[in-house]
C-alpha cells in the first residue's frame, strides 16, 4: 500500500522574477512501453502493471512537488482535457474550445450550461487545497455542476462512504470511489473525480491533479465479477482484470500530465524569458494569469491596463513566441500558454 507522504506546504509560490527553467521529468523508455493501452491490456501481468503505475504516479508526483510557477495552468489544461471527455460520456457534444468558450465568454451571473457546469466542476477539483475537496458543502457544489441534486441523506451517505475509503489501499479506494458514485446514480464521471480527489489526499498533494476524466471509459470502473480472482482489499471485493484495468488507466493519465508539464514548462520558461521586455503596464498581472490559468480573454478586466492595451500586449506576447491565440477566431480571441 502506498503511505501518505508529507503533505505539501500551503506556502505561496515565488513571486514573478527571472526565469529560471527547471529541467522537465524524464520519462524512462522501459516506463512508457509497460504502461498498456486498453487493447493490450489482457497480456499484461498484474503484477507487471501495478509496477508501472506506481513509477508514473511517483514520476506525477515529482512534478507536483516542485510547485512550479505554471502548476495553475497546467492543473486547468487537464480539467479542460477531462471535461471534454466526460461531456461525450454523458451524450454531450461539446469538445474543448467550446467548453472553454462556455466559460470564458459568458457573462459573470449567467449559465453556463450543462457542459459548461461540467467543466467549471473538474475547475473546482484543481482548485482549492484537497483537504476541502471531500466535505459536504464543497461535493454538494460539485455534484450541482456535474448535473445532480442529491438531498441530504445521499449527499451524508456518500461523505461517508468516502471517509471510509481513504483508510483503505489505492487500488480498493479508487474502485470505491466508482461504486460509491454510480450506487448513489451520480455516474462515472463524477467517480472519475472523487478517485482523483481521494489520490490526491493520500498523496499529500496541495491540490489535486485531474487525472481519471480522460479515463472514463476504461474498463473496471464498476462492481467487479464474481469470476475475477479477488485480490486483497479493504471490504470491497476487486476482480484481477478491473485492478489492471484501473491501473493502467491512472498509469496512462499519469504519463499523459508528466507529458503535458513539460509542454507546459517549455511555454512558460519562454514567456518568463520574455517578460523583462514588455513595457506594458500591469504586464506582470498578465503573465501570473497566463501561468495560473488554462487561459484568459482579450477582454478581460486588468486593473491599470485599458482594453487597447491588453490587446497590444497579446498581439507582442503572440509575436513573440510566448502565448497562443486558442480559439482562431478575428473576435472575441482567447489566450493561453
Amino acid at each position: 500500500m502506498i503511505q501518505r507522504p508529507k503533505s505539501l506546504s500551503r506556502q505561496q509560490a515565488p513571486t514573478l522574477g527571472a526565469a529560471v527553467a527547471t529541467p522537465a521529468i524524464a520519462l524512462p523508455g522501459w516506463l512508457r512501453r509497460a504502461v498498456p493501452d486498453t487493447q493490450s491490456l489482457g497480456s499484461q501481468r498484474l503484477e507487471d502493471i501495478a509496477i508501472a503505475a506506481g513509477a508514473a504516479l511517483s514520476a506525477l508526483d515529482a512534478v507536483v512537488r516542485r510547485q512550479e510557477r505554471w502548476a495553475g495552468a497546467w492543473r486547468q489544461r487537464l480539467a479542460l482535457n477531462a471535461a471534454a471527455v466526460t461531456a461525450r460520456q454523458v451524450g454531450r457534444v461539446e469538445d474543448e474550445a467550446a467548453l472553454r468558450d462556455a466559460v470564458l465568454l459568458t457573462r459573470p451571473g449567467d449559465d453556463v450550461g450543462p457542459a459548461g457546469r461540467m467543466l467549471l466542476g473538474w475547475r473546482r477539483l484543481a482548485a482549492p487545497h484537497t483537504e476541502d475537496l471531500l466535505t459536504r458543502p464543497a461535493l454538494g457544489a460539485a455534484l450541482a455542476e456535474f448535473g445532480h441534486a442529491p438531498d441530504d441523506e445521499a449527499l451524508g451517505n456518500l461523505t461517508n462512504e468516502l471517509r471510509g475509503l481513504a483508510a483503505g489501499g489505492v487500488v480498493d479506494m479508487v474502485v470505491g470511489a466508482f461504486i460509491a458514485a454510480e450506487g448513489q446514480r451520480f455516474g462515472r464521471a463524477f467517480g472519475a473525480w472523487l478517485a482523483d480527489a481521494l489520490v490526491a489526499q493520500r498523496l499529500g498533494w496541495l491540490r489535486a491533479v485531474p487525472l481519471l476524466g480522460v479515463e472514463v471509459n476504461a474498463r473496471g470502473s464498476g462492481r467487479s465479477r464474481r469470476a475475477d480472482l479477488p485480490i486483497a482489499t479493504t471490504g470491497i471485493e476487486v476482480g484481477a482484470e478491473q485492478a489492471k484495468s484501473l491501473l493502467a488507466a491512472h498509469a496512462r493519465a499519469a504519463l499523459r500530465a508528466v507529458d503535458l508539464s513539460a509542454e507546459l514548462g517549455r511555454k512558460a520558461d519562454r514567456l518568463l524569458t520574455v517578460a523583462p521586455r514588455l513595457r506594458a503596464k500591469a504586464a506582470d498581472i498578465v503573465i501570473e494569469k497566463l501561468l495560473s490559468d488554462d487561459a484568459i480573454v482579450a477582454s478581460e478586466k486588468i486593473a491599470g491596463m485599458s482594453d487597447r492595451g491588453l490587446r497590444r500586449l497579446f498581439d507582442r506576447l503572440v509575436e513573440l513566441g510566448a502565448v497562443r491565440e486558442l480559439s482562431g477566431r478575428p473576435t472575441f480571441r482567447i489566450y493561453g500558454l
